[in-house]
């Protein structure tokens, strides 16, 4: 009985996606810019501050040329829902909040740059960029990592 109660469970959870239910992120983001590659290399290029919120290992093993690492830790990854237990150090950003930022990831469906460029906003940052497509679009478009 026990078998067939974990099998009916398995198919229940496997049909409606429950247990590997992951959110696409948006292509906006309230307050803030939306970029796409292109627009992300062009405020590379005039100095904007590059935001890498992975953690610090896939930071180590390659990142956009120049940018800071500051990780979001986030309770629930691969969703959008944003809660009190997240962390993100915002001492790791400049302190000047008009400097013009740009917050990354690895492209969607992760969220860690769209969560740290929301804590941005709402600390009253001016200019926050959301490179949504981040490390596999930068690297595809062949622009500066180290």
């Amino acid at each position: 009985m026990r078998i067939a109660s974990l099998l009916s469970f398995l198919s229940v959870t496997f049909l409606t996606g429950a247990a590997w239910a992951v959110e696409e992120t948006p292509t906006n983001i309230p307050g803030g810019t939306y970029v796409d590659a292109a627009k992300a290399k062009a405020l590379h290029d005039k100095g904007a501050i590059f935001v890498d919120a992975r953690v610090a290992a896939e930071y180590a093993e390659k990142h956009i040329k120049g940018a800071v690492n500051a990780p979001y830790k986030e309770t629930h990854p691969k969703a959008s829902k944003i809660v009190p237990a997240d962390k993100f150090d915002l001492a790791k950003l400049p302190g000047d909040k008009g400097k013009p930022l740009v917050f990354y990831c690895n492209g969607s469906p992760c969220w860690k740059g769209y969560k740290a460029a929301d804590a941005a906003i709402k600390a009253g940052y001016k200019q926050v960029n959301w490179f949504r497509d981040g490390m596999p679009a930068w690297e595809g478009g062949g622009f500066p990592t180290e």
